[in-house]
């Protein structure tokens, strides 16, 4: 199959190049356009009980208008605000030109200590929150309320659902940019470096960058035909993928094709020898990433239903890409494709990786107990792992006004749960009895992490539902709010619910404790399903199967290695409380899906050079000498590419960044260089069992004359 791959690629192609041009046209002229969203209740199903209070809300209390923003009034000078600076913040809410999105202005309400007065301001019933053109109307809210305290001592600043979301997609776009750019400098550099040449330097930000318009496209595709949502964070995520694996792929094929070319083949022989021989584990490899990214199809998340899917494709068509037009654009390029350097015609010396390989080889048992033995001292840290679910704070940057606006008003002495009310929801088929009212209130007043419940509950025209409206002590997207709505207001309130009825504790911390609940149910779904196809993958590739399960066991050392350095780093080091409890899921996916890439690549190797007739420690000496160069290249620069993730400035991709460089760091340098070839020489012969697809193939006989 790729030896027909690499014939018609060098022998056809423009055929080849023609063809992607027009596939690219026709996705972009007909995929439709899918808007993102950042509602994280959108992302549950119905039967989390978030949801249900947020459903029933709908259908009883249609006029209900949730608050869209809080404006927080303070002095400049930092004192307490006198009786003329509180006229004056409440006739300068009275007096705005609210945009659209907004209705109405509650009244101005001053905290006991007079530093910080607030006002709520409500949604349109008809606004969603999601779509940019309402979110960003609150730069104009925040340009109205600049011109109105200029000139005086009054400071305002918004926070709440709406500008918090304006602030989040501010930031998501603001690191799209930089990591995109931090991406492509840093490929391009490394690239140059290692070939000395300008055209493979800039060749797969070219192909990468066709290559992302195709799937950005087919992405829109499948949301629209499947429904699925979008989620911000999944661009800048793409963007790392698509030039990290399509890089990496490319040069699986280029160290090949240049390994043909020092070898004296013919241009387009080269191209379809390398193509022949890289190809099974280029397929396998992205095989192995497209399946790992797929099993989030599983969760019982949105967000992850649709970010597997997205990355899946992603993956596919940058592997389709890699064993096609990759190829055909090296044939068309022919010997221009290394200029200026002639570094490509000298014969590989490989002394470094060749004396590894050969140190390797000899002394198998000291690389895999000092390999294995530290990864299995960083795994133990893993243990330690504290999840945290403030979504909050890591979507967006500190620095973010709404963020600052939140730390105001909690240090003048209002409750930070003012910002976003709670809503509970007492519901009963029957009707309730508004005389059980006031008894329900005071059980909810004494839960833990209350600190007001409004007085009068709002009964709902036919009287089976009513509403009762919780202000928290907390920040409702920190973890204390968790912690309370999870073990005190919940329990509270189903504990306080008449007889013949039921109550739903809705709101944005309430979707968090039940993403919370959900994302512990895909940790015991999502891994293992993962984990065997992958194993399924491997065997099918190796025909064993001995050597899928050391190298899943590999893959499983670095993904505790590396999350044991994430708490290292994070946790202890830098003194933080917890790491974002979506982190395991991500080292997981790419720690396993782009490890078992390098270990693929490596054992390719290895059992190309046993085909050869090598001992099983002379195969692996070899195969760190001559996939050794290629590994830590693609290492370096997927590494990297994750890495600039971590200028994005805020705390969740920061992390993501660290943690998955780290991890590919250690799936690059440690498994597939040291730890996979040493466990391969150890077991010799038997890792191959049943199918013994290292074994020397037999000579052709020839007829005797």
């Amino acid at each position: 199959m790729f030896g027909a791959l690499g014939r018609l690629a060098s022998r056809r192609p423009w055929y080849v190049i023609a063809a992607w041009l027009v596939f690219a046209v026709l996705v972009v002229a007909f995929a439709p356009k899918v808007e993102s969203t950042t509602d994280q209740a959108d992302f549950l199903p119905d039967s989390y009980e978030s949801i249900k209070a947020t459903n029933l809300i709908s259908d009883a209390f249609p006029q209900q208008q949730d608050s869209g923003a809080t404006i927080v009034f303070d002095r400049t000078d930092g004192e307490p605000l006198t009786a003329d600076d509180q006229t004056k913040a409440g006739k300068i809410v009275s007096g705005l030109d609210l945009p659209e999105v907004f209705t109405a202005a509650g009244e101005l309400q001053v905290s006991p200590t007079q530093q910080v007065a607030i006002a709520n301001l409500a949604l349109d019933p008809d606004v969603t929150g999601q779509d940019p053109d309402e979110y960003n109307q609150v730069e104009d809210l925040r340009d109205g309320l600049a011109e109105a305290t200029d000139g005086t001592d009054l400071r305002a600043q918004t926070t709440g659902s709406l500008p918090q979301t304006y602030d989040q997609a501010e930031s998501g776009s603001n690191a799209e940019l930089i990591v995109g750019v931090a991406t492509i400098v840093l490929i391009v550099v490394l690239l140059g470096i290692i070939f000395r040449s300008v055209i493979i330097a800039i060749m797969p930000i070219f192909l990468v960058g066709g290559i992302s318009v195709i799937a950005n496209g087919l992405i829109d595709v499948a949301a629209k035909v499947f429904d699925l949502q979008k989620d911000d964070s999944t661009s800048v995520i793409l963007i790392v993928v698509l030039y990290g694996i399509g890089t990496d792929y490319i040069l699986f094929f280029l160290f090949r094709y240049r390994e043909r070319m020092r070898a004296g083949e013919e241009h387009r022989s080269a191209v379809a020898q390398a193509l022949e021989r890289a190809g099974e584990a280029i397929a396998s490899a992205g095989a192995a990433v497209f399946v790992a990214f797929m099993t989030l199809a599983l969760s019982s998340l949105g967000i992850f239903r649709s970010i597997g899917p997205s990355l899946a494709i992603a993956v596919a068509v940058t592997l389709v890409a890699s064993l096609t037009l990759v190829p055909a654009v090296v044939t068309v390029l022919g010997r221009a494709l290394f200029w200026p350097s002639k570094n490509w015609k000298q014969p590989a010396t490989g002394t470094r990786f060749g004396s590894i390989g050969t140190s390797l080889g000899k002394h198998p048992v000291r690389f895999a107990l000092a390999s294995g033995g530290a990864l299995a001292v960083l795994a133990v840290f893993a243990l330690g792992f504290n999840p945290t679910f403030d979504l909050g704070s890591a979507g967006s940057s500190s620095t973010v006004e709404s963020a600052q606006a939140t730390e105001t008003l909690e240090d003048g002495g209002f409750s930070a749960g003012a910002t976003q009310p709670t809503p509970i929801v007492l519901h009963a088929d029957d009707g309730l009895d508004p005389a059980d009212f006031a008894a329900f209130s005071a059980a909810l007043a004494k839960a833990p992490g209350v600190a007001a419940v409004s007085p009068d509950a709002v009964p709902s025209e036919d009287g089976t539902t009513a509403l009762f409206i919780v202000t928290l002590k907390e920040d409702p997207s920190s973890d204390a709010a968790l912690g309370d709505v999870k073990d005190g207001l919940r329990p509270a309130a189903d504990a306080a619910a008449p007889e013949g009825s039921e109550a739903y504790v809705g709101g944005l911390t309430s979707v968090f404790v039940d993403f919370q609940a959900a994302m512990n149910r895909d940790y015991a779904v999502v891994f293992p399903v993962a984990a065997v196809i992958i194993m399924i993958i491997l065997a099918l590739l190796l025909r064993s199967l001995v050597a899928p399960l050391y190298l899943m066991a590999s893959v499983g050392l670095g993904f505790g290695a590396t999350l044991g350095a994430a708490v290292l780093v994070f946790q202890h080091a830098a003194g933080e409380s917890g790491l974002i409890f979506l982190l395991p899921i991500y080292i997981y996916l790419f720690v396993v899906a782009l490890g078992t890439d390098y270990n693929i690549l490596m054992i390719a190797r290895l059992r190309e050079e046993s085909r050869e007739g090598k001992s099983s420690r002379d195969a692996a000496a070899e195969a760190v000498h001559h996939a050794g160069p290629t590994i830590a290249a693609a290492g370096v620069i997927l590494a990297g590419t994750f890495a600039s993730l971590m200028l994005a400035g805020n705390s969740l991709l920061v992390t993501m960044g660290f943690s998955i460089a780290f991890g590919i760091f250690v799936a690059a340098f440690v498994m597939s260089m040291f730890f996979t070839p040493a466990i391969t020489a150890l077991i010799g012969h038997a890792a191959w069992w049943p199918g013994h697809g290292d074994e020397k193939k037999p000579e052709p006989e020839t007829a005797e004359g």
